[in-house]
């Protein structure tokens, strides 16, 4: 493929940005209420040594959160600041050495076959804009409202397992009209991951195997690039199944197979984890599975101290599976609401927008909040009902920030 699309691409995002951030300066400063840990070099694992240590969390080696003022307001989320979330280690960087070569089962089709990557490259290319989040996206906030000895285990995410980034690849529906449309009888998009299993465990407990219904084989894509660049293998290059408006687990890394299939699979990950449960109760594949994001929206700057007088609030808000329409910012705890503009490209239903509204504060302290609208009329709530799982928190209230004025 040409080189020639991809400069574009990177020209025209960095284009974007730019000027979206140079309308917008502001404080870089870390949230107060979240007491993230002085900056220092991160201990980063070999995987993602590429990535800007300063501006990451790290959890585990499997676990990377950006901190809060790394969102700055930039529109896309640079590679080198965006989370990592991994179920089980990575497979080996040898298979980026040739991505072409990468081969992908597909099945579920009147004509199945196994493709490879380069072969994928020549039944279509789109692009398309999504916010990638993690499923337990701000769990902190869960933790921390729980009382009475309940608890919910899990990475303390605050707002930091999110960005948004740019996807390009072929559509998956050109795949399948490729080798004849779906066999009969299917209802769901399955995709394996290609990590390895290491041995000595079950296969269908460690696999990462996750099943989406099939009225979104009109937005899957299959990418072999974000922002531009060849997809790295920290976000699960050289191919991965993208589920536009879904949380990131769906979005299948290094995927292996791709099949329409009757029902959802068995892997452990998608009977009995990703389920929305009760506290204290187990996951089951009876209970609803962690799909569609909700409506969310959070500030971005300013985080800490500002001087007393103009202000400019700003940060990100996006509607998951549909666009976001709008969007409210109170100074004062949620006492009162003003509406916030949209500034920058609107980049599509599947990507956050940037949000900002001039306010002048007194000497004090204050609570800045956001809450977002998308386009059916859902508003984001000051809180979410917990779950077992710590998933898919939208609350207005959690990621509010105190800040004050001098």
């Amino acid at each position: 493929m040409s080189d020639t699309p991809t400069l574009r691409r990177r020209t025209l995002l960095a284009g974007a940005a730019g000027t979206v951030a140079a309308g917008l300066a502001g404080p870089r400063t870390a949230a107060a209420q979240e007491k993230a840990p002085e900056k220092k070099a991160a201990a980063l694992p070999d995987y993602v040594a590429w990535k800007e240590g300063d501006e990451l969390i790290v959890h585990s080696d499997k676990t990377l959160e950006m901190r809060r003022e790394a969102f700055g307001t930039g529109l896309i989320t640079p590679a080198n600041r965006l989370y990592i979330r991994n179920n089980v280690n990575p497979p080996p960087a040898a298979i980026v050495a040739d991505r072409d070569a990468w081969r992908v089962e597909i099945g579920g089709v009147k004509q199945p076959r196994t493709l490879t990557l380069g072969e994928l490259k020549g039944l279509g290319l789109e692009s398309v804009a999504t916010v990638l989040q993690c499923s337990g996206n701000g769990r902190k906030y869960f933790q921390d409202a729980l009382t009475g000895g309940q608890k919910i285990s899990g990475t303390p995410w605050t707002v930091g397992a999110a960005g948004c980034v740019i996807w390009s690849g072929v559509p998956l529906r050109a795949v399948v009209e490729a080798l004849g449309g779906p066999a009969d009888g299917m209802r769901f998009i399955t995709g394996t991951g290609g990590e390895e299993i290491p041995p000595g465990l079950k296969p269908r407990d460690i696999v990462v195997e996750r099943s989406v219904p099939l009225a979104t084989l009109d937005t899957v894509l299959l990418a072999w690039e974000m922002n531009g660049e060849p997809l790295s293998l920290a976000h699960g290059g050289p191919l991965r199944m993208v589920v536009p408006g879904y949380s990131g687990v769906n979005n299948v890394k290094y995927v292996k197979a791709v099949a329409l299939t009757p029902a959802e699979t068995d892997a452990k990950i998608q009977a009995a984890s990703y389920r929305m449960h009760g506290v204290g109760e187990k996951p089951a594949p009876t209970q609803p599975p962690v799909w569609e994001q909700p409506v969310r929206s959070w500030i971005t700057t300013p985080l800490t101290r500002v001087a007393a007088g103009r202000v400019q609030v700003a940060g990100v808000a996006f509607g998951g599976v549909n666009a976001v329409r709008g969007v409210e910012v109170s100074v004062d705890g949620g006492a009162t609401w003003k509406p916030a503009a949209f500034v920058g490209p609107d980049l599509g239903r599947f990507a956050w927008r940037l949000f900002v509204l001039p306010v002048d504060l007194p000497p004090g302290r204050h609570l800045l909040a956001s809450r977002a609208t998308d386009a059916t009329g859902a508003v984001q709530p000051e809180s979410t009902p917990a779950n077992g799982g710590g998933y898919s928190h939208n609350g207005w209230r959690g990621p509010a920030v105190e800040i004050t004025a001098t």
